[in-house]
């Protein structure tokens, strides 16, 4: 079967690779679960919303992890583009990356329409 080439998906690999790396923690899968459920409304439906997502406070009340844990696994997923933390006040609520999200969806999804960024750059 021959893919259609002009709906090609392309992924840039660094960014890819960032996300893995970080999401390989055990830890900071469940601090990034934790906040994507938060999103979703499946922790606490009748809680008030957080545009989307949900108090550091939350997160290290939720998980049976320290907060300087938290903390320095919270810096990890920021510096990979998984999430985005905005101060409100003296909290910090914290988001996924739409854009990240959707790049990992895309080459769950779409694995035979993907193009990888480095196969559109000529080898060095």
């Amino acid at each position: 079967m021959q893919v259609d080439r002009s709906e090609e998906i392309v992924l840039n690999t660094h960014q890819l690779a960032k996300a893995f790396k970080a999401l390989s923690n055990e830890n900071r899968l469940a601090i990034y679960l934790e906040i994507l459920r938060h999103r979703e409304g499946l922790l606490k439906p009748d809680a008030p919303q957080c545009g989307g997502g949900c108090m550091l406070a939350d997160i290290i009340s939720s998980l049976n992890i320290g907060a300087p844990t938290v903390s320095h696994h919270m810096k990890e997923l920021i510096n990979a583009d998984l999430i985005e933390v905005e101060k409100q006040g003296k909290f910090l609520l914290c988001r996924i990356n739409a854009d990240t999200q959707l790049e990992l969806e895309q080459f769950f999804s779409l694995s035979g329409q993907i193009q990888l960024e480095s196969e559109l750059t000529p080898a060095r």
